[in-house]
């Protein structure tokens, strides 16, 4: 059985709770067992929880779960661009997938909303077909 851990941010919770709720469903639906769920302030603080979590021998890979609206700055595209980076390093470091289910940048509130489950399930999706085709390299 494949463990994954989940990594949420709470900046904007209103999206990213539900975001969790999809992403436990499609874990179990898919057959994974969540070993930890660890809710963060917001995005930019994923990757040292993330490199925590891959880590431990029980895990994986880890799903990501966040929304990076768009504010009056670019302050958005900022956090993307090093959230993206950073995750995509922990990866090749730790040679395990990292599922990137967070939103942004550039994205508005009502598109946050309308991609909530389809984020959420990629991001765990992600982790199982990369884990699966890592086994076979």
């Amino acid at each position: 059985m494949v463990s994954i851990a989940i990594v949420q941010s709470k900046f904007n919770h209103e999206i990213t709770d539900e975001m969790l709720e999809h992403a436990r469903a499609h874990a179990k639906k898919l057959g994974l067992r969540v070993v930890a769920e660890v809710a963060v302030p917001g995005a930019f603080d994923m990757p040292i929880v993330i490199k925590r979590l891959l880590k431990k021998k029980d895990v994986d890979g880890v799903a990501t779960l966040g929304a990076i609206i768009k504010g009056k700055t670019k302050h958005d595209e900022l956090i993307a661009n090093q959230l993206s980076h950073a995750i995509m390093m922990l990866s090749l470091q730790y040679e395990k997938p990292v599922g990137l289910g967070v939103m942004g940048p550039g994205i508005t509130w009502k598109q946050a909303e309308e991609r909530i489950k389809q984020y959420s399930e990629q991001s765990v999706e992600a982790v199982l077909k990369l884990h699966t085709e890592l086994k076979d390299i």
